[in-house]
């Protein structure tokens, strides 16, 4: 998401670990020991000790939160040389991957109801939240809320490394005799490294959209997915809703960090005239509001493209082009069809972006990851 990019980004204010930063000279910010951090306490210290090292101050900033919903289309991670000399920044992965992982199972059960209203719901079969879960235990049981959970847990190790791989590499290649990039410089390898990634993992996203629609007995596990697609559809099926895929997100990423600036923005000028800090509670608001507005511009093309990844489980389906697809569904349904399931994918922001954020606190301690 946007919040761990757009703070770093803003130089957000500075919580109750500000004490850690490489900020010269030494002492606690937090002089009376509140845990917390006023205008005063804020501008004495950096008044008495003045800022050198302004790069460690936007490392601390980068990783100081991780929110996870379940959408991995934001640009990876930054390190610094410290860091991946020090192997710290494995264990900033290892962390963020652990978030995510707890995050997506404690959602898991809306996430599958969102792909099975994206897929199966229209006009003349209408699904609400309640009703399809409650079909899917009829079906299946409790454990059916939890089909396909396993393997979106398991792509999210590979696609955080190959990411952050691809990263170094293309700005490397970019940078050439520079000693530093641009912002539009960094813009364009963070989008090149995440196409990579997705490039490269997507074969995991068709069989987690046919393992969540899958029904009681039609797969063993992932392996004997793979196999009867490969065997029933050919290697291409691995690839089918690609490039809406790849198409939606510029508009999530791009959107999530303007509207979660503004917010925190309009916060700061409204209610920061004593502080500057706008506090947890609010940038989880503004993370979670700039993701919703993300997943609305982007909600039909992901639409269409779990409708592609879904064609063979279909009977009936019209041919598996995004314009067709596009076509069909506005011909049928309007408007409102391009949105089938969007309900339940608002319904797990709040509990994704609360359980990412607790868990990934936690495993950094946990590492003896200190934020700078």
């Amino acid at each position: 998401m946007a919040v761990a990019l757009a703070v770093a980004m803003a130089g957000a204010a500075p919580g109750p670990s500000a004490a850690l930063m490489g900020s010269g000279g030494g002492g606690s910010v937090d002089r009376d020991g509140t845990m917390t951090i006023d205008w005063q306490e804020w501008r004495d210290h950096f008044l008495l000790h003045p800022l050198h090292d302004m790069e460690a101050v936007v490392h601390y900033w980068k990783h100081s939160m991780v929110l996870d919903i379940g959408e991995s289309l934001t640009v990876p991670d930054e390190f610094s040389e410290k860091e991946k000399t020090t192997g710290m920044w494995w264990k900033q992965l290892l962390a963020g991957a652990a978030a995510g992982a707890v995050s997506r199972t404690g959602t898991a059960p809306l996430d599958r109801l969102k792909v099975f209203m994206q897929v199966h719901a229209s006009k003349s079969n209408a699904v609400n939240v309640l009703g399809g879960l409650q079909g899917m235990v009829r079906e299946g049981g409790i454990r059916s809320l939890w089909r396909g959970n396993g393997i979106n847990v398991l792509k999210i190790a590979p696609e955080s490394a190959i990411k952050f791989m691809a990263y170094e590499q293309i700005k490397r290649a970019i940078r050439g005799q520079q000693e530093t990039l641009r912002v539009q410089e960094r813009f364009v390898a963070g989008s090149l490294a995440g196409a990579t990634a997705q490039t490269i993992i997507y074969p995991m996203e068709v069989l987690k959209t046919r393992l969540t629609l899958r029904a009681t007995g039609q797969y063993v596990g992932v392996a004997d997915c793979a196999r009867s697609i490969l065997r029933h559809e050919g290697i291409r099926a691995f690839y089918k809703g690609y490039l809406p895929n790849m198409l939606g997100i510029i508009p999530y990423a791009g959107i999530d960090l303007a509207i979660y600036e503004t917010l925190k923005n309009a916060w700061l000028q409204k209610y920061g005239k004593d502080t500057a800090d706008p506090g947890v509670l609010v940038l989880l608001a503004c993370g979670t509001a700039s993701s919703t507005c993300g997943q609305i511009a982007s909600y039909p093309l992901a639409l269409v493209r779990t409708r592609m990844q879904a064609q063979a489980s279909v009977e009936g389906a019209p041919p598996a082009t995004m314009r067709g697809l596009f076509r069909h569904i506005v011909a049928r349904e309007g408007l409102p069809g391009l949105y089938r399931g969007i309900a339940p994918n608002f319904l797990k922001v709040v509990p994704a972006v609360s359980i990412s954020y607790v868990v990934y606190e936690n495993m950094k301690q946990a590492l003896g990851v200190v934020s700078r």
